[in-house]
């Protein structure tokens, strides 16, 4: 990875942002070019040109990011794909923190860019600053919030993954009480998203999520002795990105099933620190990540890019990578922020006593 070093990058942007030298104001009149503006709130309007966009990031030097395992969804190459097309290096924060961790810690940790689920977005709003990135357009809009405060750069269904050596496909979420399961949950549903979406999606009813349904399920396997550790399990409940790269590397002793009956679905929504320290090099990154480059850089980590439909339609989107997502059986369900806390507050009141 490139790394580029500049000692007086905060005093340049702190320049940048209060006015500009005669030489930048006459380039800039000429060219009827915006005044630099690291905080703006859209590329046109805080520097005219990506090209410009481009200079104050590298100007910058560094990015701060945080919660970007680089294992998860490729962001591995993702981060080294940047950090060495624009010469900036990228400082990797705590990369197993959760959404809350992130913001409980931003004022210590300094991140630039935040990678949250969406209810904890939500609840976040106002520690972002708004930035719209040029693929706006091409976001569905219940998956970004009008102001330009976040916005979603992909997302995935929740899956079944299963050993076929050991175990049939199952069909449905019901058919992992049959004998021969053993089931793991990806971590503690109090206190993982990932878990407890996976009790949401064996709760799903006719597109409705009925908490009471879901935790009885995983009761009655906990009760069979057949809810277990990830590492003895020969079934997995997880998101499809998790199940479907597992397979890829082990593809006769992994699948990977979307059950047909519970299509939750789910998004990592992306903002910048209002306080962000580099706040070019943020912009710059979410433009990267929504590019058709950064799109298709995620769906290689088997991720469901935002502007999936958006790229088919313009022929940018691998279709060959795209070929290899797990089959969906339609559109997601994504609960809403009243059904995740109302199925929250349940889990909190009955988890732990219906596990025994």
């Amino acid at each position: 990875m490139t790394v580029r070093t500049c000692a007086a990058a905060a005093a340049i942007l702190a320049s940048a942002g209060c006015g500009a030298s005669s030489t930048e104001t006459a380039t800039t009149e000429a060219k009827n070019l915006p005044p630099l503006n690291a905080q703006a709130a859209s590329m046109k309007a805080g520097f005219g040109t990506m090209e410009r966009l481009v200079e104050a990031a590298t100007r910058e030097g560094e990015l701060n990011v945080i919660a970007l395992p680089r294992d998860w969804v490729n962001f591995g190459e993702i981060i080294d794909t940047f950090a060495d097309k624009y010469d900036i290096k990228v400082n990797e924060l705590e990369p197993n923190a959760g959404s809350k961790r992130q913001l409980d810690a931003a004022a210590q940790l300094k991140p630039d860019v935040f990678d949250l689920t969406m209810d904890v977005a939500v609840s976040g709003a106002g520690r972002f600053a708004p930035y719209k990135v040029q693929g706006w357009q091409d976001l569905p809009d219940q998956v970004k919030d009008p102001a330009g405060g976040w916005y979603a750069a992909y997302g995935g269904y929740m899956s079944i993954g299963y050993d076929p050596r050991a175990v049939k496909p199952p069909a449905s979420f019901a058919d992992l009480l049959k004998p021969g399961y053993r089931v793991a949950l990806d971590g503690d549903p109090l206190r993982s998203a990932s878990a407890f979406d996976g009790v949401m999606a064996a709760s799903m009813r006719a597109g409705v999520p009925q908490p009471a349904q879901g935790v009885s399920l995983f009761a009655k396997l906990k009760q069979a002795g057949r809810l277990t550790e990830p590492s003895k399990a020969n079934t997995i409940v997880a998101w499809d990105h998790l199940n479907a790269a597992r397979s890829a590397h082990q593809p006769d002793a992994w699948k990977v099933t979307i059950p047909r009956d519970a299509a939750l679905g789910g998004y990592h929504v992306q903002a910048i620190n209002k306080a962000a320290p580099h706040p070019a090099a943020a912009r710059l990154w979410q433009e990267f990540l929504f590019s058709d480059e950064g799109q298709n850089l995620l769906m290689k980590g088997f991720a469901r890019p935002a502007r999936t439909e958006a790229m088919r339609m313009k022929g940018t989107l691998d279709a060959e990578q795209a070929a290899k997502l797990p089959k969906a059986p339609g559109p997601p369900v994504i609960l809403t922020i009243p059904q995740a806390d109302a199925a929250k507050a349940y889990l909190k009141r009955q988890w732990a006593k219906s596990m025994g």
